[in-house]
Formats: C-alpha cells, sequence, structure tokens
C-alpha cells in the first residue's frame, strides 16, 4: 500500500478543519482574518512580537475598534484561539499565514525587513505537511524570490515537503459590509500542489477564491487594485486644486459625475493618503519597475500629487487666518481626526500626522480631537510631542483660532462644531450640510 504524500494529508486534514491555522502578525489584517477561520470552525494560532497584543488578547481584551472584545472572549472560551510570542510554537500550525507590515524606507524602497525576519522564524520550525502563505502586499517577485529563498535553506523541498502561496490581504477596517469572510480571496500558488493546499484551506473561511497562475500575478494583482485607487484620487486631488482657483465647488463636480450610470467611478479628494495601502503600495510597483529598466512615469506623478496635499491644506489654513488678520505662527489649531478615514482607530499612515507636525514647525499650537484614538501614538516617521485627545466642548472650539477637520467621523456634531468654531478648513465636504454659519467655511 502506497504511502499517502504529505499534500494529501494536509488537504484531507483541512477538510476535516482538522488543522490549526497560524496568523502571523495580529493587527488590522490578522485579527479579522483569524475571526474568518474560527467561525468557519478552525483553531487559530496567532503569532505577535507585541507582547502587550498577546497579554491583552489572552485576557479576551481588543485592541481595534472594529473587532469586539467579545469575538475574542468567545473563541477562548470555544478553545479555539490562542495568541504567543513565541515562535516555536507556529510548529504546531499546520497553516502559517504572514500578515506583516511592508513599509517604505526613507527613500521610498520596499523594507522587506519584517517579511525576512519572519521568514527566517518560520524557516527554523518548518516540518513537512505545512502551508506558508504571504498575505502582505510587495512587489511581484516577493514570496518567490525571498520567502521561498529563505525556507529552502530549511533543506525541505517546496511542493512535496511544504507548500506556498501568496493571497493578498483586502482588508478594509471597520467596514461591516465587507467582513473578510465575505471579500473574494486571490491566491497565486508556487505550484499546483501549492495552489491546491491553499485554495483548499480559503475556500473554507471565505465566501469565494479565485485562483491565478503564479504568486506574481497574484502579488501584481493587489498592487494594480490600489495603484488604480491612488491614481484616481490623485486625478481628484489635482482637479480640487484647480477647481478651488476656478471658484467652483470640486464635490459638486464629483457629485454631478457619478450620475453617469457607466463609464465613471468616483473618487474624493482629501488632505493626503492614509491608511497601510494605498500612500505605499504604488512605490512598490515603481521599484520593481526600475529593477527592469522601465520609468513609470504615470504612478510616480500621481504620488507626487498626493504627498503635496497635505502642504496644500497648510497653505489653505494660512490664507484662512491671514484674511482674518491672525498669523499661523501663536495660533490655536484644533485637529479633528487623526486616524486615516472615518469611523476607524486606524492611524497608519494616516495625513494628520504630517499636518500637525507642519504646523508644528510653523509655531502653531496645536491640539487635536479623534473619538476613536484617545491619545496620538508614536508614528516611526513623524516627531510629534505625546498628546490626548481633547473633549470636544464648545469651549474647546471657542478657544481656536481654527478648525482644521482631517478626517470626516460620523460622531462629529458638524453643525455643532460650526457654530462654536471660529474658522473652519474642511478637507473632507464634512460640512456639507451645514446650513448655518457657512461664511466661516473654508474648503480645502
Amino acid at each position: 500500500m502506497s504511502e499517502i504524500s504529505p499534500c494529501e494529508t494536509l488537504r484531507n486534514r483541512i477538510q476535516e478543519k482538522n488543522v490549526t491555522v497560524g496568523i502571523i502578525g495580529l493587527g488590522y489584517v490578522g485579527l479579522p482574518l483569524a475571526h474568518a477561520f474560527i467561525n468557519a470552525e478552525f483553531r487559530v494560532l496567532g503569532y505577535d512580537v507585541d507582547q502587550k497584543k498577546v497579554a491583552k488578547l489572552n485576557q479576551g481584551e481588543s485592541y481595534i475598534s472594529h473587532v469586539p472584545s467579545t469575538w475574542i472572549k468567545s473563541w477562548l472560551k470555544a478553545d479555539k484561539f490562542k495568541a504567543t510570542t513565541d515562535a516555536n510554537d507556529l510548529s504546531n500550525a499546520d497553516a502559517i499565514l504572514m500578515c506583516v507590515p511592508t513599509p517604505l524606507t526613507d527613500t521610498r524602497d520596499p523594507d522587506l525587513s519584517y517579511v525576512i525576519s519572519t521568514v527566517r522564524e518560520i524557516a527554523k520550525i518548518l516540518r513537512p505537511g505545512q502551508l506558508i502563505v504571504l498575505e502582505s502586499t510587495t512587489y511581484p517577485g516577493t514570496t518567490r524570490d525571498v520567502v521561498l529563498s529563505e525556507l529552502s535553506k530549511s533543506g525541505l523541498k517546496v511542493g512535496v515537503d511544504f507548500f506556498l502561496a501568496y493571497s493578498p490581504e483586502r482588508e478594509d477596517p471597520g467596514n461591516a459590509q465587507y467582513s473578510a469572510a465575505k471579500i473574494p480571496k486571490v491566491v497565486g500558488g508556487y505550484d499546483e500542489p501549492s495552489l491546491q493546499i491553499a485554495m483548499e484551506l480559503y475556500k473554507a473561511a471565505v465566501t469565494e477564491v479565485i485562483p491565478v497562475s503564479s504568486c506574481e500575478v497574484a502579488e501584481a494583482c493587489k498592487i494594480l487594485e490600489n495603484t488604480y485607487r491612488a491614481v484616481n484620487i490623485a486625478l481628484v486631488n489635482e482637479l480640487k486644486m484647480l477647481c478651488q482657483r476656478m471658484g467652483i465647488d470640486v464635490w459638486e463636480v464629483i457629485d454631478a459625475a457619478k450620475s453617469k450610470p457607466f463609464g465613471f467611478s468616483a473618487f474624493y479628494p482629501g488632505p493626503g493618503l492614509g491608511g497601510h495601502c494605498i500612500p505605499i503600495d504604488p512605490f512598490y510597483l515603481s521599484w520593481v519597475a526600475r529593477k527592469h529598466g522601465m520609468s513609470t512615469r504615470f504612478i510616480e506623478l500621481a504620488g507626487e500629487i498626493n504627498s503635496s496635499m497635505p502642504e496644500y491644506v497648510i497653505r489653505q489654513v494660512m490664507n484662512a487666518l491671514n484674511k482674518v488678520g491672525k498669523p499661523v505662527r501663536g495660533s490655536r489649531i484644533g485637529v479633528l481626526g487623526v486616524a486615516y478615514k472615518s469611523d476607524v482607530d486606524d492611524p497608519r499612515e494616516s495625513p494628520s500626522f504630517v499636518l500637525i507636525e507642519r504646523l508644528i514647525a510653523l509655531g502653531s499650537l496645536v491640539t487635536y480631537n479623534d473619538p476613536h484614538i484617545p491619545h496620538l501614538p508614536s508614528m516611526r516617521a513623524h516627531d510629534i510631542p505625546e498628546m490626548d485627545s481633547c473633549e470636544l466642548t464648545a469651549e474647546y472650539l471657542a478657544s481656536l483660532d481654527c478648525v482644521l477637520i482631517a478626517t470626516n467621523h460620523s460622531a462629529y456634531d458638524y453643525e455643532f462644531i460650526v457654530k462654536h468654531a471660529p474658522l473652519i478648513i474642511d478637507t473632507r465636504n464634512a460640512t456639507q450640510h451645514v446650513s448655518q454659519g457657512r461664511e466661516k467655511i473654508v474648503k480645502a
């Protein structure tokens, strides 16, 4: 009787839901992914280097607003989840999904240090019958050239002893309509056995699996999705600046254009790009293009426009203060919203940090309010003093020289804000429905 291969063994165990799914990186991607697999009746082993996060999770506490603590408690009660800081524990996982950061360096080159250090830890415990999947956004070729290169040092053979795939995360923090389980999952395998195993795993937990021919196609798919958004946002950002000079309301222009039932998708301007993907991913594509002797001029121009938006907003603040006879130096400016988008507690790459840092450098007395972020977190790329969110009272608003709306949280009472603040710079069209006090509002 022939021996069952590691591929068939793992596939059968996945079908029986008799596997442990290891998730590396317990943040905005990793925890919703854990929720999807636990709801599908799998066991999940979560790994993170942050001891405070791991301790909280093992006590049933969440640190992400759209991942309620009731979820964590239910996982623990059902004995379906455990968090650890010991990478050796990952040897007990049958599938290991990597959801680690892939930021940019100061020169806008890909920073794969988190991926490389993680893969090296996996290589130490890699055993036959394991599936390894990279979910972090990266340039085409990373899975094959970086991840496999490190895993091969274990002496095990891909497609025979272990299996390797890439499946880009598509998490949209705070969007209840599209949970991790409801978003179609693109999957590219290093080889056919790896693709089949990865598809078997994901189709048990998500609504739809989209197989593609290679890891590189899946990697490029993610880059395309976010570059598409970045380029179109750059277009409306540039249009906003033109419309401002022409005395036209760009928001009204977009609302009119989106009435067309075909050939147009609405994108909206803002104070800059935020989040963990859109401000970063296009530069990954530009970097890999340079390696292949090509310049992606269109993408790089979009990046330049989006990166310039905070400075445009600062000029609008300065002009608005100047019109009421006040210099930016010494002015009391309250920034409303430091999350990168509305109704989340996610500050990653938020343009609010650029705005705060720049205003402080100009001598402004800056405070902030964000109902989702009570304390300003330290950010790797910004030098900003510690701050706590100020209570949004009538007295606080009246004490300011200018209110800068950087994030349009739905919790804000914009009628109240406009009533009590002396001057409002609105970068998000958040005050569009406010009728009284519009003479105090400057759209930026």
